[in-house]
């Protein structure tokens, strides 16, 4: 017969005994992209952004808006869906959002993110001699345009010391065409005070090689701008395959 004077081994002192966890019940009560997103940050800080490949780096990114959800796969699918880091960021709101696990907020936070990196590229531009900053100019051209689905014309407007006056976006257009109207491109030169140009448009098909239209309005417009003593010192098209350079292939 049990003494009911004795305590039941699963009890102290009258009391139930604190039961144990097994260790693999204590590792599970933690989600395991914890760990994931605390190494990632550390590597991040430890090497930089360099030898990240372009999921992880969306990963963190994606940290900040989607606090509460293993976000790996969900920067794979909008790798595997837009091609690339770059080209994640420079993707529409609404697009961006057709990917599932995307909402409002979170494209937001990307386009934010994509903001950000043109007004740091702007900023390298300003204030300086443009054609002594060449490479600052192409890689602001790219972050700015190279990864937009329709065709945008821009025009970087500069004064008699080649620094920037202003940058404006003139026209936006189809996948492939924008109207430019030179004479509307000098009258706001004019406006502006500008005495030179850089002329900057996108290709969305990727691929930066000048078509016919594109050296026939480059033309047109050089011949007005010099009767006004304009100068245009380039014309660049950007795509996501590079840049190619109106002076740099002789068309100007």
């Amino acid at each position: 017969m049990k003494d009911p004077r004795r305590p039941s081994p699963e009890t102290d002192a009258g009391r139930p005994a604190k039961r144990i966890q097994p260790e693999i019940e204590r590792e599970a009560a933690e989600p395991h992209y914890k760990g994931h997103r605390t190494r990632l940050r550390e590597r991040f800080l430890e090497v930089g952004e360099q030898p990240l490949p372009d999921y992880e780096l969306l990963e963190l990114v994606l940290f900040r808006s989607i606090p509460q959800r293993d976000v790996k796969p969900l920067a794979k699918a909008l790798i595997a869906r837009f091609g690339s880091f770059a080209e994640v960021m420079g993707a529409r709101l609404e697009r961006l959002m057709e990917v599932e696990g995307v909402g409002e907020a979170t494209a937001l936070d990307i386009k934010i993110v994509e903001a950000s990196a043109r007004r740091i590229t702007r900023g390298a531009i300003r204030e300086r001699p443009v054609l002594g900053s060449w490479k600052d100019v192409l890689d602001y051209c790219r972050t700015a345009m190279a990864f937009e689905d329709r065709e945008h014309f821009r025009i970087l407007f500069l004064d008699k010391r080649n620094c920037l006056i202003a940058d404006e976006v003139q026209s936006s257009g189809t996948v492939d065409h924008t109207p430019v109207y030179p004479r509307e491109v000098v009258r706001r030169a004019l406006e502006l005070s500008a005495s030179a140009l850089i002329l900057v448009h996108n290709h969305p098909s990727g691929d930066p090689t000048p078509s016919s239209a594109d050296i026939r309005m480059t033309n047109d417009l050089a011949s007005i701008g010099k009767a006004l003593g304009l100068a245009l010192h380039d014309h660049i098209i950007v795509g996501r395959k590079g840049h190619a350079s109106f002076r740099g292939l002789n068309l100007l």
